[in-house]
């Protein structure tokens, strides 16, 4: 692989460094408020947005992330890049502890994301990949080395039986969704996992199928879904079956279903 583009760099050393801050405070203590929304912030959600934030403006591309400020859409409908960004996905797994939380950074151009970084702070790796860069399994230790990353194929068929992910903290797929897929597969197994960490075991292909009905934020599926497209397989609205967009006035997602190439 050649050298990789500066903006590519900044992300997976963002990853990497804001990583080794959430488990400076998962090790050491944190506190816990409560946003205006319900949903819990910690200590390190808001120093991981800082380490991040440090290194993505040095691309000059504009940030929109869960723990900064949100430009007026009448500014960021202008963007024609932008980095999409939750500095700790899995706040609650955070917080009980189960090793279930991901730090997320895409790149979204003109309202599509075209390059993906999940790092998973306990394991010490990242998912990372896009449009024409291929997907790759990176050690912290590696991530200037990349001839030593492990790279990702698509998938050649799907499991036996058929791996259906679903969130750890929340109820977040369709019965009926659900009933209908055990109506073509002749078994279906159900496997819950915390955050964006979904997409390391669609993108491994150790799982098939990631259906979300239930509410996530554009920061939440972006370096995902940029990721998912890599590898042939696709995030798609669950109203319109057309892939989801970036960088909307709304930015909570509307109800999605995650599927490798197989399941197309």
């Amino acid at each position: 692989m050649n050298k990789l583009p500066f903006e590519y760099q900044q992300a997976l050393i963002a990853a990497k460094e804001a990583s080794e801050i959430i488990i400076d405070f998962y090790e050491q203590g944190f506190t816990t408020e409560i946003k205006s929304d319900g949903s819990p912030v910690t200590q390190a959600d808001l120093a991981s947005s800082l380490k991040i934030q440090e290194h993505l403006i040095k691309t000059n591309i504009p940030v929109l992330g869960e723990e900064s400020i949100h430009p007026e859409f009448e500014i960021r409908k202008n963007w024609t890049k932008n980095w999409c960004v939750d500095p700790l996905d899995g706040t609650k797994e955070f917080i009980k502890k189960n090793g279930e939380f991901s730090v997320c950074i895409a790149l979204i151009e003109n309202n599509t994301p075209t390059f993906g970084v999940i790092a998973w702070p306990i394991k010490k790796k990242i998912l990372v990949g896009g449009e024409g860069f291929g997907v790759f399994i990176v050690d912290f230790e590696d991530i200037d080395q990349n001839n030593k990353w492990e790279k990702l194929e698509t998938k050649s068929s799907k499991n036996n039986p058929l791996v259906v992910l679903g969130s750890r903290s929340f109820h977040s797929h369709s019965e009926d969704y659900i009933e209908n897929l055990k109506k073509n597969h002749t078994e279906v197994v159900f496997k819950e996992k915390g955050s964006a960490l979904k997409f390391f075991d669609l993108a491994s292909g150790t799982a098939d199928i990631y259906p979300r009905f239930a509410p996530t934020m554009e920061w939440d599926i972006a370096a995902g879904q940029a990721i998912l497209n890599e590898l042939g397989g696709e995030v798609l609205n669950v109203e319109t079956g057309k892939p989801l967009t970036y960088n909307k006035e709304n930015l909570l997602n509307p109800f999605f279903i995650a599927k490798t190439k197989p399941m197309i």
